[in-house]
């Protein structure tokens, strides 16, 4: 019987079953009746009071002494709803998730103190927070703060007057904290403790990883020291796989777009590459792709640097320069490993970019980055790293540049009627816009004022068509190569960002703010 479904088991024992807890009273407004290691161990929840008794959720209808134990602790009478593991776990986060302002309120209340010794721990759940040292618990706070919030990584920069803490979010820097003087050289030795780095050098930049857990999440944090003139600066990046949205439909790509670049990834030979600066979801671009194009099959073999987010049923390889295995390095090796498709990390050099084209010219997909401003700048920084054009027009099929927008926050979005000028830099008439309406945000409590929440990328794809190859092997101008683009039906990505304005999603400012760049090249 134990085998059966839980929501099988509360219809057969008339026990109410629900697969949201997210909507009872204790879960929204964070009381807790029980400890959170308790919770989290026996997957069980208070969720609010009804007739004088309280409400609690459970997974295990057979556990009569968990439901015993949890009436005793509360000291009250208990009703039993039954719920799945994976519900539990995300009410158990939400609920037990600190409230906003926390850290701001610990840093305020800290009072200077001597040094303190800092032990090391690994791995810690950050919502169990029983820290007794006050630069522990500041720590963990801010980072808990931090994830809440959705950034994507966190400065502690050191300045005359004190220390400076600034989160990543949405791709832009946000200041958050600024503890006193006095803290900075503790919070600088516990995250160098938390990474394993040598806490006696401070005048060599260092890195390292911290594994730590949020509720039922593992998540990563990439770290990275260098030496500034107040003290030493720390960049802490988090990778949080849960946020991570894998498959080429849920990254935003428009229908039209989407459907070429699927018919390029199915291509059983050619270099399909992916262009955009750092931060620009390059790499998630390509595990949506190679995720897509995964089957048994198919042998499928990356080498990145480093690999950030492990995929089921492909070979990775990380770059290591310590011991000489560079990308050139791996990509000779994995081609004797019998490969369908290859991914490269990045394509940083001569040498890489000839053993991609060798690859791909002897019958394998290859996937890779690079770092231009648009779509046809790969093609001339490929041929001004030493590559012949005619390779390049027998070898690269399709060329993405990519950015990512942040998209206008629902709570304070406001309508306005554009400027002629506006429209003409967004490349729009009034009668692509059905309202005569642009939209901005103005900046709420939800958004921390800045008036965006959340990133849509925008897509600029340009498929290497005939024309294109006659004209790179005239030319590598990378502005005849646009031109050329452009008559194929290429979609710039000012245009692409225009279709966000015009649909609400996004505003004016942050299309022009992510696309200058290209437009100017």
């Amino acid at each position: 019987m134990e085998n059966l479904n839980i929501e099988e088991l509360a219809s057969k024992f008339g026990v109410p079953y629900h697969s949201d807890l997210s909507s009872f009273a204790y879960v929204q407004e964070k009381i807790h009746l029980i400890p959170y290691a308790f919770a989290k161990a026996h997957l069980i929840l208070p969720l609010e009071t009804q007739d004088e008794k309280v409400v609690i959720a459970h997974a295990r209808p057979f556990d009569l002494e968990l439901i015993e134990e949890v009436r005793c602790r509360i000291g009250r009478q208990v009703q039993e709803v039954l719920s799945s593991k994976s519900a539990l776990e995300e009410a158990i986060e939400k609920c037990y998730h600190q409230k906003e302002n926390v850290a701001s309120d610990l840093i305020a209340s800290l009072q200077s103190g001597g040094t303190e010794t800092i032990t090391e721990e690994e791995g810690y759940d950050l919502l169990a927070q029983e820290a007794a040292s006050p630069v522990v618990r500041m720590l963990n706070v801010m980072l808990t703060e931090a994830i809440q919030q959705g950034a994507s990584d966190i400065h502690f920069e050191p300045m005359e007057q004190g220390i400076g803490i600034r989160y990543r979010i949405d791709g832009v820097l946000q200041m958050r904290h600024a503890p006193p003087k006095e803290f900075q050289s503790q919070l600088i030795t516990r995250i160098k403790v938390m990474a394993r780095l040598d806490i006696a050098e401070h005048r060599l930049p260092q890195d390292g990883r911290i594994k730590l857990q949020m509720g039922g999440r593992q998540i990563d944090f990439r770290v990275s020291t260098v030496p500034v003139v107040f003290g030493e600066r720390i960049v802490l990046r988090i990778l949080d796989k849960s946020n991570v949205l894998l498959g080429l439909p849920k990254i935003g790509m428009r229908s039209c777009i989407l459907e070429q670049f699927q018919k390029l990834i199915r291509l059983s030979e050619g270099i399909v590459l992916v262009t955009g600066p750092t931060g620009s979801g390059k790499t998630t671009t390509l595990y949506s792709a190679i995720a897509e194009i995964n089957s048994s099959e198919t042998n499928i073999m990356t080498i990145e640097d480093p690999v950030e987010y492990k995929l089921q049923g492909m070979a990775q390889i990380g770059v290591n320069p310590k011991i000489h295995l560079t990308f050139a390095t791996g990509l000779r090796h994995i081609l004797r490993q019998d490969p369908d498709i290859i991914m490269i990390g990045e394509i940083r050099d001569k040498e890489t970019a000839e053993i991609a084209i060798q690859s791909s010219l002897t019958g394998h997909l290859v996937l890779s980055t690079l770092h231009t401003n648009d779509a046809p700048s790969a093609l001339t920084r490929l041929v001004d790293m030493g590559i012949e054009p005619y390779l390049l027009s027998s070898s690269v099929v399709g060329v993405l540049a990519q950015r990512l927008v942040r998209t206008l926050c629902p709570h304070c979005t406001v309508s306005y009627c554009p400027s002629d000028q506006e429209l003409h830099e967004l490349t729009l008439t009034r009668e692509d816009l059905p309202e005569d309406l642009l939209y901005k945000g103005e900046g709420c409590s939800h958004c921390f004022g800045s008036g965006y929440k959340g990133r849509h990328g925008i897509y600029e794809l340009m498929t290497v068509t005939s024309s294109l190859k006659r004209q790179l092997l005239i030319s590598a101008d990378s502005q005849e190569l646009h031109r050329v683009a452009l008559a194929s039906g290429m979609s710039t990505l000012r245009k692409e960002g225009a279709y966000l304005a015009a649909a609400g999603k996004t505003s004016t400012r942050e299309v022009l703010r992510v696309t200058r760049s290209c437009e100017e090249g």
